[in-house]
Order: structure tokens, then C-alpha cells, then sequence
């Protein structure tokens, strides 16, 4: 229950007051100085990066794979609706995917400190990120969906990132979220060493959705969340089992992508 606003602070059933949010956060600013998320270097605002660290990313923009958010390499106007060649030749069963950074060793180091060094700070500025870069897909979301974790793995590191930035971005965009409607129904090994068509293997029956989950999915344009898109293995597999029981489009938004063609 909300006891108070930033402008109305007041107090709970106990007769405590409870300070609000804002004002804590400028207290502990004057108290403590407020570090980069990457270097730790001091900034001006929280949960912000550093001049040389922001320098150090590269964000994607407009010139990209209108279906997979694969970066054009020329500098050239693509024009509206511009696709890859690896989209011309076999389009993903995801409907259209953005990112908001390319994935290189700046954008890693944020990836993986989230991901596996319980850096859960993090996550508020990079749910920031994709607010920001999955923008044009808004308007035509209905429902926002996380990757999940199998529960072994989720168990071991206690916490699902995408799910993390999924319920940040749900509360940005006042949209519906639920992280309960994809399982992750078989441990796959991890997918780093694999090839492209290795990963598409691991990725076959990994995910199901329940009875309930799919009166839920029937008709509703999903969007997927994850931190990085590298073969579009996983993501596939997802949007695959999200359109089988009954989605009406599967968009893609991922903090970072591989900066490469899809593997055909």
C-alpha cells in the first residue's frame, strides 16, 4: 500500500511517517557521492554511466533490420521498412526485434554484472535504455514477457535479469506484465560454445506455456524481453511456442545484440 507521494508524504496505520522515496535518494546523494553502474567513477545523477563509459557504448538507431534490429554497416537511408539479407532469406518467427546497444566488450561488462554479479542496481538505467530503444513498439504491445529461467538455474542464481528489466519496463510503459506465463520446461545446456545450428537445437521443446497461460497469450501481441540477442536461437524458440498457443505477434527487445547477420 502507498503510505505517501514526493508531495504528500503520510504517515502509516502505526503513526510512523514514511519519507518518500525522492527525498531519501537526495539525502543519501548529499551523504554519498553517486557512482557510474560501470566504473564506479563519480556522476552527477544515480544509476548513470560516467562521460568515457557512455562514450564507450555504442547505441543502436534508426539504420537497422527493420525484422531483426541487425545494424546496417552502410551510413546510407535505408529507407522505411529496410531488411538484411539474412531476414530477406529466412525471416525469424519473431515478428520485428530491437535493442538498445550493440553487443561489445562495453555493453558486456554491464550485461554480465546484471546477469551473473548480482548487480541488480543496474537494472532501473538499463530498463531506461530499453524504454527508450523499444519505443516504435509501445504502441503495439499488449502483454510484456521475460525469457525465462529454468527454475534449477533460476534457484542457483536467484533472480531472472529479463525478468527484472521486464517488470521496470512494464511499470514505465503502464503496461500489463507477467512473468508466470512462459516456463522454461527443460534445462538446456549453456549456449555459449554451440554453434548456430547447435543452439537451435538446444532450444527444441525448452519452452511450454500452461493451459491458464494460454487463454492469457490467445490474440495478444506479446512482447519478449532479454538481456542480449546473439543467434536468435533462444528468442525463436520462444516466440514460436508464444505464437502456437495463440499470440498474435511476438516482438523482440533486448538490451544488446550481436552486431552480426543471422546465421541461415
Amino acid at each position: 500500500m502507498i503510505t505517501g507521494t514526493a508531495e504528500n508524504p503520510r504517515p502509516s496505520a502505526g503513526g510512523r511517517w514514511h519519507l518518500p522515496s525522492a527525498f531519501l535518494r537526495g539525502l543519501g546523494g548529499l551523504l554519498l557521492p553517486q557512482r557510474c553502474i560501470q566504473c564506479a567513477a563519480t556522476v552527477p545523477e544515480p544509476g548513470g554511466l560516467c562521460a568515457a563509459c557512455w562514450r564507450g557504448l555504442t547505441f543502436l538507431d534508426s539504420q537497422v533490420c527493420q525484422r531483426c534490429g541487425l545494424p546496417f554497416e552502410s551510413e546510407a537511408d535505408m529507407g522505411e521498412g529496410a531488411l538484411c539479407l539474412s531476414c530477406i532469406a529466412r525471416p525469424p518467427v519473431y515478428d520485428r526485434a530491437l535493442a538498445a546497444a550493440a553487443y561489445d566488450d562495453a555493453s558486456r561488462a554491464l550485461v554480465l554484472a546484471l546477469k551473473h554479479a548480482d548487480r541488480t542496481d543496474t537494472a532501473p538505467a538499463l530498463a531506461g535504455w530499453l524504454a527508450r530503444a523499444g519505443a516504435p513498439l509501445k504502441a503495439d504491445c499488449d502483454l510484456i514477457v521475460p525469457v525465462p529461467l529454468h527454475r534449477r538455474r533460476l534457484w542457483r542464481r536467484r533472480y531472472n535479469q529479463a525478468a527484472l528489466l521486464a517488470g521496470l519496463l512494464a511499470a514505465t510503459w503502464d503496461k500489463p506484465w507477467d512473468g508466470n506465463l512462459l516456463l522454461r520446461v527443460r534445462a538446456t545446456p549453456r549456449q555459449g560454445r554451440l554453434s548456430p545450428a547447435g543452439r537451435r537445437r538446444n532450444m527444441q521443446g525448452a519452452f511450454a506455456v500452461t493451459s491458464r497461460a494460454a487463454t492469457q497469450i490467445k490474440g495478444k501481441r506479446i512482447l519478449l524481453v532479454d538481456d542480449v540477442l546473439t543467434t536468435g536461437a533462444t528468442a525463436e524458440a520462444c516466440a514460436r511456442t508464444l505464437k502456437k498457443a495463440g499470440a498474435a505477434a511476438v516482438f523482440l527487445l533486448t538490451l544488446a545484440r550481436v552486431a552480426r547477420p543471422r546465421p541461415l
